[in-house]
């Protein structure tokens, strides 16, 4: 909450692991020159052109899936209250996930 998702990513090694594991990783606004693997939304204080406004599009629509299980995941309040073992939780968060993918789906 206190720091910055990209300073923190940055801090972790994240940016980093993705860089040299050429892992493609979808990203909002806020980690604009995160990386050559992150991909972030265009934008401009003019209109974009088409096929930026397409890009933004897919871009967000490749997105939402995870965005929707993070959000469901707080609304849960699943991480503030979680009483297993952090290494644990990884496989909680990957079954919700699973679940929300689930819902998109059926």
């Amino acid at each position: 909450g206190r720091t910055h998702d990209l300073t923190a990513a940055r801090a972790h090694g994240i940016v980093q692991a993705c860089l040299t594991r050429q892992i493609l990783v979808l990203a909002d606004r806020a980690h604009q020159d995160a990386g050559a693997t992150v991909r972030t939304p265009y934008y401009g204080h003019r209109e974009l052109p088409e096929h930026y406004q397409q890009y933004n599009r897919d871009h967000a629509r490749l997105r939402a899936p995870g965005e929707c299980a993070f959000a469901r995941l707080k609304s849960w309040r699943l991480l503030r209250q979680a009483r297993c073992s952090t290494n644990r939780i990884g496989r909680v968060v990957a079954a919700v996930h699973t679940l929300l993918t689930c819902e998109y789906t059926g």
